[in-house]
């Protein structure tokens, strides 16, 4: 909270600023602010971890190479070796925790294909989006997250994928508890539904693998298994089936978080709808404004390899280092007026998607669904309003969505 004076006091853990906190579930960027201007790099002894708030410090460490990203790696008793339940579950990991040699052998194919899939979907994509928008109420009032930012992204993900229409709420409900591999802290309950989505969801691509070996379809599995036959993708099918989950887990909920951010900060700021509205052109600046200002991705974390010395100060080997993508998207070393939500300005490249060989692999796929969805729901809904609601922020830590944002048209 901030005193008399409106100042906030620099946070002493990395808790402090993630969802867990009540404050920082709501807005974290004050608490972020007051870091990035006293600490910035800060080391958070009961985490285990680094953190990091400066742009410029986050965008070389993001970049480098050097470091890794199995949390087997990392240091005891920090927060990236709770993704690592035991050393058979770090070892079937996806690309978002491959290192190389393995990292360089899988990604590539896999995004090559991934990228040629949405070039060529790029309209069954929008259309997509346009019927789902066409379906909604003509009037009254609906939660935007219910009807377009959760069921779209999953839509689209089981179309490239070749998910069979039939089958399309058990996959909508795997991709649910699959997602909650995202959070730390799962209650058993949680870790249960994420086990038993993630079994269904093998099953199931594998079922669709061995159904396009025999008859190939248009989809993405095709793309894989035909790319896997003629040797020119060296995976194993384990491999291919927990990098397609890797899609869904990694794309689904930041695409629906960048989707509900966007609506929320448009309905917010009237001046800058207005300016969308009268210059739809403005669609894809819009979509790296908002992912700038309000990213669905809170922080990305590397380890380091060997000891190092890491935006000016001394680092040990399996060390964690937390990367705040929301601070850095709003440093002033960086960005003019960063505390400004401006479409119609031209920034600096922001970081929400991370870099380096582990940037976002679904990125490109985001920003078709994100701007597709800006444009078409203000087109038809040009008076949409936000009622009188608490918007409650999910309180999934390190991510930043709205659970509920209810719309009047």
């Amino acid at each position: 909270m901030a005193d008399d004076q409106g100042e906030v006091p620099v946070p002493q853990g990395i808790i402090e600023v993630s969802a867990f906190m009540p404050d920082a579930r709501a807005n974290p960027h004050p608490k972020l602010k007051a870091l990035r201007e006293a600490c910035p790099v800060m080391r958070d002894e009961m985490a285990k971890t680094w953190f990091l708030t400066r742009y410029g410090d986050i965008r070389e460490t993001v970049n480098d190479r050097s470091f890794i990203r199995n949390p087997m790696s990392a240091e005891e008793g920090s927060i990236n070796r709770q993704f690592a339940r035991d050393e058979e579950e770090a070892r079937r990991t996806s690309i978002l925790f491959l290192d190389d040699p393995d990292h360089a052998r899988v990604r590539p194919p896999l995004a090559k294909a991934f990228y040629a899939r949405i070039n060529r979907m790029k309209a069954e994509i929008e259309q997509i989006v346009d019927d789902a928008i066409a379906a909604l109420p003509a009037s009254g009032t609906f939660d935007l997250m219910e009807e377009i930012a959760v069921p779209v992204p999953v839509t689209v993900i089981a179309r490239i994928l070749g998910v069979d229409e039939a089958r399309l709420d058990d996959f909508r409900q795997w991709s649910e508890d699959v997602i909650l591999s995202l959070n730390p802290v799962r209650t058993p309950e949680e870790t249960a539904r994420m086990e038993a989505g993630g079994t269904a969801l093998d099953a199931y691509f594998a079922e669709l693998m061995e159904a396009r070996r025999k008859a190939p379809g248009d989809d993405l599995i095709t793309d894989m298994v035909q790319l896997q036959a003629a040797g020119d993708a060296p995976l194993t099918d384990d491999e291919i089936l927990i990098n397609l989950q890797a899609l869904l887990v990694g794309g689904n909920l930041t695409t629906t978080d960048l989707i509900g951010n966007g609506v929320w900060l448009f309905l917010n700021h009237p001046d800058q709808l207005a300016a969308l509205k009268a210059n739809p052109g403005l669609a894809a600046q819009a979509v790296e404004e908002v992912l700038r200002y309000e990213a669905p991705v809170q922080a990305t974390s590397r380890i380091v390899e060997k000891d190092k010395s890491v935006a000016g100060c001394p680092m040990k080997e399996h060390q964690v280092v937390f990367c705040s993508l929301a601070a850095a998207n709003r440093d002033p070393d960086a960005f003019d007026a960063p505390e400004a939500f401006d479409i119609t300005k031209k920034r600096a490249s922001h970081i929400a998607f991370g870099g380096g060989p582990h940037i976002c692999i679904g990125a490109p796929l985001a920003r078709i669904e994100a701007r597709q969805v800006y444009v078409k729901l203000f087109e038809r809904f040009p008076d949409m309003k936000l009622p009188d609601q608490d918007v409650v922020w999910r309180a999934l830590p390190f991510f930043r969505g709205i659970e509920t944002l209810m719309v009047s048209v």
